[in-house]
């Protein structure tokens, strides 16, 4: 008569090896998902300066959302061209529109339609904020794939208005492209936990 097959528990040192690979391949599944999560999902930021303050100040720590369609009045994360680390700002202008910058006031019109221009409102800021020119420009056109954008501190913000600080006038671009985004703040987790959504990036035109 054939014997039955059986299976008997492994013990001792083989049984240690059998628990460790298998505590390694755990290991290795979870830093694999958190891998794909920080490319391509969300991915963490520590704040450095004060150009987005009072919204963000230094060293407070975000998450930037890479998937979510950024709108006006989000605030996103990118390496503008000719810079290599990353800026915090806040878009003001999308495709197809100019922004103008005159009197301290921001104001929002269609590209080639110079009487459609209207102040932007941006409830956001503290009360008497004004936005002053830079690099002598005051007239931004936004082409197709790119974002204007401005810092919070309007005073102290390195953004569109100069080229992100290599001056405009020397060729460099003021808009943040598609090749530039890495995404749109979500989440402050440090020092206070907050989201931020389209409730909290409202915006309007007078």
């Amino acid at each position: 008569m054939d014997r039955e097959t059986a299976m008997t528990p492994v013990r001792g040192w083989k049984k240690f090896m059998l628990d460790f690979f298998d505590v390694i391949a755990f290991v290795i599944f979870v830093t694999g998902i958190i891998a794909v999560i920080r490319i391509y999902v969300f991915q963490p930021f520590a704040v450095v300066g004060s150009s987005m303050v009072p919204t963000f100040h230094e060293d407070d720590f975000v998450i930037v959302d890479k998937i979510s369609e950024v709108e006006r009045g989000d605030v996103i994360v990118f390496v503008p061209e000719g810079q290599k680390l990353p800026y915090i700002k806040r878009v003001v202008g999308l495709p197809g529109e100019t922004v103008r910058l005159q009197n301290g006031k921001v104001s929002i019109c269609e590209t080639n339609e110079p009487n459609s221009c209207n102040v932007y409102t941006e409830d956001y800021l503290p009360e008497g904020t004004t936005t002053e020119a830079r690099c002598g420009i005051t007239s931004f056109d936004v082409t197709t794939g790119g974002l204007f954008v401005l810092g919070d501190n309007r005073g102290f913000s390195t953004d569109s208005r100069c080229c992100f600080g290599l001056g405009c006038y020397s060729g460099s671009n003021y808009q943040v492209t598609d090749q530039d985004m890495i995404g749109k703040v979500f989440m402050r987790i440090f020092p206070e936990t907050q989201l931020f959504n389209d409730e909290q990036a409202r915006w309007g035109i007078q």
